[in-house]
């Protein structure tokens, strides 16, 4: 039964996917044909592809089948694995799955995505001739880095020069940026390359650091005070131990912005690190000022408290 349903499912697709020729096919028939081969046959389906090259063919300046044709290849250049790895987490990951080998080491799986190399080319292409014509698209100026950064993983070289050039034409160009149900300011595209940041920093590998403090930096050349991207130094330079430099930045953090718990927090975690009791009692005085929440101000009272009874 169930490959007699399949079979009816990838026929009835093909229909779907056969042009009309008693009257032009209008966008939206198109479209309704798409949303239904793929809610029948996923994003990469039979037929698909055919019926995107129609649409485009006939409405060529409609961004709608541009954008589905990359979604097609992208799904389509993907594979799902489930692999073993001599590590604790995995592009910022927890295993799916914990086990132990015969002498009694733990080893950890994770979900994995690999790539088709040329059908993700094709991919790539198809997003990139949509942005040259359509440059003020953010989403898919996003959908490219994203697309980028999963298909490099611990080695983000290209995502980070993709990023890097969205910045530089935000700030140059000053486009009217468009994205799908959201009106884009600054904080909306600053949130935007934070997400990527915060991705990077989370994959922890060399490469991914290095890229999360070039695109900081980066933002910072346009933005000097922006207190989001200071931080997001400082804590590059916690994580290399070079704790000078992170106070650098945080201190400046503060200067600018004196209840920004990022900073207030990572410098509390740094004197702890560093044995300083006279700058840890400094930052929890400010965590008592300022802190978030009753349990955030109760706890540094509690530790600074502590350190005065001394």
């Amino acid at each position: 039964m169930k490959s007699l349903r399949t079979a009816l499912l990838i026929v009835s697709a093909l229909l779907l996917a056969r042009p009309s020729f008693s009257q032009e096919t209008t966008a939206q028939q198109y479209k309704d044909r798409y949303l239904t081969l793929v809610k029948n046959l996923g994003t990469s389906g039979v037929g698909i592809e055919t019926l995107l090259d129609r649409w485009m063919n006939d409405y060529p300046d409609d961004p709608d089948p541009m954008e589905y044709k990359f979604i097609y290849y992208l799904a389509k250049s993907q594979n799902t694995q489930i692999v073993p790895r001599d590590a604790k987490t995995y592009l910022g990951n927890e295993p799916v799955l914990s086990l132990t080998d015969s002498l009694g080491n733990p080893v950890n799986y994770f979900q994995d995505v690999v790539y088709d190399d040329e059908i993700f080319g094709q991919a790539i292409k198809t997003i990139e001739d949509a942005i040259t014509k359509y440059p003020d698209r953010l989403d898919w100026r996003f959908y490219k880095a994203t697309a980028l950064s999963d298909y490099e993983k611990e080695s983000p070289d290209m995502a980070s020069a993709e990023l890097k050039s969205i910045i530089d034409y935000n700030f140059t160009q000053h486009p009217k940026w468009t994205y799908p149900d959201s009106e884009v300011d600054s904080d909306f595209f600053d949130a935007g390359i934070q997400e990527y940041c915060v991705s990077f920093f989370r994959t922890a590998s060399t490469a991914s650091r290095e890229a999360f403090r070039e695109i900081s930096l980066k933002m910072l050349n346009y933005e000097p005070n922006n207190v989001l991207f200071l931080d997001n130094v400082g804590s590059y330079f916690v994580s290399m131990n070079d704790h000078k430099t992170a106070y650098k930045y945080y201190n400046k953090v503060l200067k600018l912005k004196k209840d920004d718990l990022t900073a207030i927090r990572n410098c509390i975690l740094i004197a702890r690190r560093d044995k300083d009791v006279k700058n840890e009692k400094k930052y929890l005085q400010m965590m008592v000022t300022y802190g978030e929440t009753e349990a955030d101000r109760t706890s540094a009272k509690m530790r600074l408290d502590a350190y005065n009874k001394k």
